[in-house]
């Protein structure tokens, strides 16, 4: 077995936490730079009427904060890291299709905000195989992508209409050390509303699958 060269820097543990409901397919075509050891951390089902606060401190759980290491979120999991580093602080903390504060929500999210209107939905509502569902997802995420479903795994009715009631009521106070990369044409977080780091021109929610390229060359440099 080879021994590690006294001089050969040590990789730092890049964690990863994909979108709502989303598996890490969304990010599975992104090129990593050799720096960083990915490790993905998967959803976990919210307790019954769990806090908020007590679920980022279950997912916070399985960091290793013993030694420097980044986040990096895609969509909600992006609201997730940047609570994560309010308990454990990363050296750098990247959100994919998210956003930096309560202040740039959409109109959409700020009426479910003031409505309560994800309360108020039935759970059966939540549920992805239903048309009504795959409809409304198809046309925020990607109106032209007919692989939509394949990247939304995690269907379980409560997780996702928990998920939801927390996005609309997330409140939080824009963090600097935060570097931000939106899509164009993304609808569930529009571009306009931010002032984000990055633009990927022409990408949709989905621009980690569908512009990777793009994002790998991004997160190399940043990461770098």
């Amino acid at each position: 077995m080879t021994e590690p060269s006294e001089n050969q820097t040590p990789k730092k543990k890049l964690y990863v936490i994909s979108g709502l409901g989303a598996d890490f397919k969304v990010l599975s075509k992104i090129d990593f730079a050799e720096n960083v050891q990915v490790q993905f951390i998967e959803w976990i089902i919210p307790e019954s009427n769990e806090e908020f606060s007590d679920y980022v401190k279950r997912m916070s759980a399985r960091i290793d904060d013993s030694e420097p290491f980044y986040l990096l979120g895609y969509s909600f999991g992006g609201i997730m890291v940047q609570e994560i580093d309010k308990i454990k602080p990363a050296e750098k903390v990247v959100i994919l299709g998210c956003i930096k504060s309560d202040k740039e929500k959409s109109r959409f999210l700020k009426l479910g905000e003031i409505t309560k209107i994800p309360r108020i939905l039935p759970q059966r509502m939540f549920n992805t195989k239903s048309a009504i569902t795959y409809s409304f997802l198809r046309k925020i995420f990607d109106p032209k992508n007919p692989k939509l479903m394949d990247y939304f795994t995690v269907r379980d009715p409560y997780y996702l209409k928990w998920s939801i009631e927390k996005i609309s009521d997330w409140k939080f106070e824009e963090n600097s050390k935060v570097i931000q990369i939106l899509g164009s044409k993304d609808i569930v977080f529009p571009v306009k509303f931010s002032k984000p780091d990055f633009v990927v021109e022409g990408g949709t929610h989905l621009f980690p699958a569908t512009k990777h390229k793009e994002v790998s060359r991004l997160l190399k440099d940043i990461f770098n």
